[in-house]
């Protein structure tokens, strides 16, 4: 994973979020229930490491705004 940048957790309420899974469907099923009650940045594709299992993805969460239904 990338280095977490300072912009990213500037204020109260700016969370990073690192997902490790053992699939693609695990993961994004995952983004998607924070999705469903924060503001989240959309990921379109998890990473593979060499040599690793499963996959990641990051996705950058404002709980600030949180999503109402």
């Amino acid at each position: 994973m990338d280095v977490i940048h300072e912009v990213h957790v500037a204020e109260p309420g700016l969370v990073v979020v690192d997902i490790a899974a053992a699939d693609d469907r695990t993961a994004f099923a995952f983004q998607a229930v924070l999705a469903s009650l924060w503001a989240v940045t959309a990921v379109e594709r998890a990473s593979r490491g060499p040599g690793q299992a499963g996959v990641r993805l990051r996705c950058y969460l404002d709980m600030r705004q949180p999503l109402t239904s």
